[in-house]
């Protein structure tokens, strides 16, 4: 009874502050729902827009250091590719059976239940604010052609990055159309800055530039025990394929959408990758491409001249577009997450003029985006990935009469769910005190489940405080739950 008293004080000051066209009341054939706004079009610009972050323009150098020659290099790029690919056609085919938003903790919640989808969602809340890494990349690298050549002061580069970054948080608050249109003019934005720098690269090759491609296949400088490192490197840069199952709840006819979305952005992601390191290599030597500090930068400036000074704003644009991409999937699984009782109940609420999950969204201010860059977490992304596509495994045996419009050969997800367990080795191996941290981070979530959710016996006081905390927020933010 409270809540309907709380929602329709809500929709009283809606009215008061010009909704309803000024009729007294709210249209009651207007439903307060996340609207399906997600199209072929925006599903691909956010799967790329997320994938193409800064890192092939500023250093994509982690395989070639692993591989030790440039004719492997492309081989693991295109290789990880493929694999990348298997885990996303896995994730279409969860996300066209399990038709909920939420990603990974959707998918962990349907197969092994609420225990371990508590412990994905408990890791989120525990991380470090990583947005704050991909906004400090865009302070800098937007002020950067203002600056040259001297560095750019930080003070200037953390105010750019609040100022962006707030932009962002506004976007995505605000509206869910206009956030994924600006998704898709930031993608043909960093498609244009690859394009930029795979058509010189290309017109060179053809013109007989092909000394640094001599001896590719070279693996005398190779370490076999460097080989899994260069393909860790790889995964991680393909990363982000998975950010449309967020939002499966909003994509537009999702059985066809989801999956061709995942097919063409992955086709068209790696074919990128590729292009661009054998441009790359067409200008610069293996030495001189890891001794950079700025790969596409130095290659610009060798190309173009003068015009290379465009090139830090493409790759600011690029951070843009992957903390864009980055807000409006994740906040989803904070929704999700709310809306199954793991997290407070005005977070699974959506706003009454902007049909946003304003509460959700306004969260990633204090968690930061999925994949901070730190090292003792980023085991974790290749455990909860490789839990949701066992989960796939699992419900194809114990759930065979699943509606699945899309369904792909068992093998994909075996060998994909084997690629991922193997990276979470890898990161025992390679860096095991990080990683332990990150362990016994996760294993915290254990007894916060049962404290929290479980034997949840908070005092009478406390309860009252909460719900009006819960009320007051409702009403300062305009928010009420969602309408079935």
């Amino acid at each position: 009874n409270v809540g309907k008293v709380v929602t329709s004080l809500v929709q009283k000051v809606y009215v008061w502050r010009g909704g309803g066209g000024g009729s007294g009341e709210r249209d009651p054939d207007v439903k307060v729902e996340l609207g399906k706004k997600v199209t072929l079009l925006r599903g691909i610009s956010i799967i790329v827009g997320t994938i193409i972050g800064a890192g092939i323009f500023v250093a994509p150098k982690g395989i070639l250091k692993n591989t030790g020659s440039v004719g492997m290099s492309l081989v693991v790029w295109v290789a990880c590719g493929v694999l990348s690919l298997f885990g996303a056609l896995s994730y279409a085919e969860l996300g066209t059976c399990i038709t909920k938003s939420g990603g990974h903790y959707t998918y962990i919640l349907e197969a092994f239940g609420p225990h371990l989808a508590f412990i994905r969602i408990w890791t989120s809340l525990l991380r470090p604010a990583g947005m704050a890494v991909l906004s400090l990349a865009f302070g800098q690298y937007i002020l950067e052609p203002l600056f040259m050549p001297c560095p750019v002061p930080p003070m200037a580069a953390k105010l750019a990055a609040a100022i962006g970054l707030t932009a962002v948080m506004y976007l995505n608050s605000m509206s869910v159309t206009w956030t994924a249109r600006f998704q898709i003019f930031l993608t043909f934005a960093k498609l244009l800055a690859i394009l930029v720098i795979i058509l010189p690269g290309m017109y060179l090759l053809f013109t007989g530039e092909t000394r640094n491609f001599e001896n590719a296949f070279d693996l005398t400088a190779m370490n076999l025990a460097d080989l899994p490192l260069a393909f860790y490197s790889g995964m991680y840069a393909y990363a982000g394929w998975f950010y449309l199952n967020f939002v499966t709840e909003e994509v537009d006819k999702p059985e066809k959408t989801l999956p061709l979305a995942i097919c063409i952005s992955m086709a068209g992601v790696s074919i990128c990758y590729v292009l661009i390191n054998v441009a790359y290599y067409t200008v610069m030597s293996a030495d001189e491409l890891l001794a950079s500090g700025a790969v596409a930068v130095e290659f610009a400036s060798r190309v173009m001249g003068n015009f290379s000074i465009v090139v830090p704003l493409f790759v600011a644009l690029s951070c843009f577009g992957s903390m864009n991409g980055c807000i409006f999937a994740i906040s989803r699984m904070f929704y999700v997450a709310s809306r199954e009782g793991q997290l407070p109940e005005v977070l699974s609420m959506i706003h009454i003029r902007r049909h946003t999950p304003l509460a959700a969204v306004l969260t990633m201010l204090f968690v930061g985006d999925i994949y901070s860059l730190l090292n003792f977490m980023s085991f974790l992304r290749w455990l909860f990935i490789g839990m949701a596509v066992l989960g796939l495994i699992y419900l194809r045996f114990t759930q065979p009469d699943l509606p699945r419009p899309f369904k792909v050969p068992l093998i994909i997800p075996v060998l994909f769910c084997l690629t991922c367990f193997f990276m979470v080795f890898l990161s025992l191996y390679s860096d095991p005190v990080n990683t332990g941290i990150g362990f016994a981070i996760s294993l915290t979530g254990i007894p916060a489940y049962y404290l929290f959710i479980v034997f949840d016996r908070r005092p009478k006081w406390l309860q009252r405080c909460l719900d009006s905390f819960n009320r007051a927020m409702q009403i300062v933010m305009e928010v009420v739950p969602a309408e079935a």
